[in-house]
């Protein structure tokens, strides 16, 4: 059983709010996953407090995400995410455009990114728009030209109001032809129905990546069977509030049959790459 020590983690899926922020469906499903927020939750909203939680986890880096889908999970405001990550240097903020709600979508990216985001997540099942329609491709254009990653839901979801159509990787195809020098990343591997269309998809777009975030670590190798054959393209993120703790993951894929270099890359080196850290 592999477990490397003193191993430095980046965490690319971490969502924060408050109890309000979220629908009630939400709440029963992370529940139901015993998650330490509700058990926690005074010390979890707490951005000094959080920090030294995922510390504790030995994690370096963690990518704090914005929700604005309020047909399926609820509205964690953009200038909520970046007031609770500025002048913490182990968050990394990301924001979200809902293109149903704004006007010009590629205006306020632009915005956010001044305001200090340093990524876009984006969120089609729940939202309900196709990630190569045309009303987006505005927010790829300026992604890529500031360099910035986009990370894009992909595969089930159990939330009311979600349709799953909207998240299947092949449409993110179109994305990475168009734009080859952006940075994608698949949210969820292409959970459920199209693990193996994702992992087809990573190795032959070169920026394409897989984020493994609310999958059973103890699954990968089943999920992804040649997984160390295409270790460059594999993210760690966790899903936070949606497991019961942040070490749980972490240590499961540890625990992995897979080569120390190839966990190092899974937990840090890949996303690190990503990031330019």
């Amino acid at each position: 059983m592999n477990k490397p020590t003193g191993m430095k983690v980046i965490d690319f899926h971490i969502h924060i709010g408050l109890k309000e922020h979220w629908h009630e469906w939400i709440h029963s499903y992370q529940e139901a996953a015993q998650s330490e927020y509700y058990e926690r939750y005074e010390e979890m909203i707490d951005p000094d407090k959080f920090a030294d939680y995922l510390r504790s986890h030995h994690i370096e880096k963690a990518v704090i995400l914005a929700e604005i889908c309020p047909i399926t999970t609820g509205v964690v405001p953009n200038e909520y995410v970046l007031d609770f990550c500025t002048g913490r240097e182990i968050f990394i903020p990301f924001c979200t455009i809902n293109p149903f709600i704004v006007s010009h979508p590629a205006q306020e990216l632009k915005k956010y990114i001044n305001m200090g985001a340093k990524g876009i997540k984006l969120y089609p099942s729940y939202n309900h728009f196709y990630p190569n329609d045309s009303r987006v491709y505005p927010l790829y254009s300026v992604a890529e030209e500031h360099r910035l990653p986009v990370l894009v839901h992909t595969g089930s979801s159990v939330f009311k109001g979600s349709k799953i159509k909207y998240a299947d990787p092949i449409h993110l195809d179109d994305v990475a032809s168009d734009f080859p020098e952006l940075t994608l990343l698949m949210a969820h591997g292409g959970r459920g129905l199209w693990y193996d269309k994702a992992f087809f998809l990573s190795r032959l777009h070169p920026n394409l990546y897989l984020e493994i975030s609310g999958l059973p670590p103890k699954n990968l190798l089943h999920y992804f069977p040649d997984m160390e054959k295409n270790i460059d393209k594999f993210v760690y993120g966790s899903d936070w509030p949606g497991i019961k703790t942040i070490g749980s993951n972490i240590k499961a894929i540890m625990d992995l049959p897979l080569s120390k270099a190839s966990v190092k890359k899974i937990l840090y080196e890949n996303a690190a790459r990503i990031l330019r850290i």
